[in-house]
């Protein structure tokens, strides 16, 4: 789940990432009230089981129900994990494509926010970081890296292992400063548009 947008008196407009059809947009009827048929599952970045239906002639899908997999939940507690998460659903809000197939950015989230979700030190700036490369590069405008030497050697490394795999313990808000703001600026000249999170990332 990517984004929610209230629609009419109870429904919301979603905006949410699929495995198969890629970035879909669809209204939740009666989303808005107490016992919603959705329950929990159009919270930020959930991962679900969606069942909706789709017509030719329109451009919102029909969204009936949803089965929660995995809820972000227990990282709402941390102010530092939650702007993360707030900037890696603008991220793929604003950069996918509608209904273009893109499993392996589907898979990215699932590995990041797992990631995430295992706490530790400085696994927020390793997410961003990750995240940031691996967008830019599976949307396929990564340019040539013009950072610092150390951040290009983090940024080979990233682009070879998983996030887990990533060395570096103590990883801060200023390991790959340089390389994070790269990214960040190629994102926004694709998009033509200012990230709304960013400024609330970079103040942590």
């Amino acid at each position: 789940m990517l984004r929610t947008y209230p629609f009419q008196e109870a429904d919301l407009v979603v905006s949410f990432l699929t495995r198969d059809q890629g970035k879909l947009r669809g209204v939740a009827r009666r989303a808005r009230r107490p016992k919603s048929p959705f329950g929990s599952g159009l919270e930020r970045l959930s991962h679900v089981k969606m069942f909706y239906f789709q017509k030719e002639t329109r451009e919102l899908v029909s969204l009936d129900s949803c089965e929660l997999i995995q809820s972000q939940f227990g990282l709402l507690s941390d102010y530092t994990a939650g702007v993360v998460l707030d900037y890696m659903a603008e991220v793929a809000d604003q950069i996918l494509p509608p209904s273009e197939p893109n499993e392996r950015f589907f898979r990215l989230l699932l590995a990041v926010l797992d990631h995430l979700r295992g706490g530790g030190p400085g696994s927020a700036w390793r997410a961003v970081a990750y995240y940031s490369l691996w967008a830019v590069k599976l949307s396929g405008f990564l340019p040539e890296l013009r950072v610092s030497g150390e951040s290009k050697a983090i940024a080979e490394e990233m682009l070879r292992k998983p996030i887990d795999q990533i060395s570096g313990e103590k990883w801060t808000r200023e390991t790959a400063a340089d390389l994070r703001r790269f990214l960040i600026r190629r994102i926004e000249e694709q998009i033509e548009r200012k990230l709304a999170t960013v400024p609330l990332l970079e103040a942590l």
